[in-house]
């Protein structure tokens, strides 16, 4: 697995998925909020598995 996220990608994918699974928990959106986990996931490890597909790399370090 490389890292294919910069920092600012990471940052906002980890914002997502805390506003998403915290408006889950309270109920203003339902179940369907719990989709943030995907986002939060991704954002805390830094690959995703769509962006290698597409051939896209938002990490400056590894560009190359």
């Amino acid at each position: 697995m490389k890292i294919n996220e910069g920092i600012v990608d990471r940052s906002l994918r980890v914002v997502a998925g805390l506003v998403l699974i915290g408006l889950a928990v309270t109920g203003t959106i339902g179940v369907w909020g719990y989709i943030g986990v995907i986002p939060l996931v991704t954002g805390v490890v830094g690959m995703c598995p769509v962006y290698s597909l597409l051939g896209i790399n938002s990490c400056p370090a590894t560009r190359g």
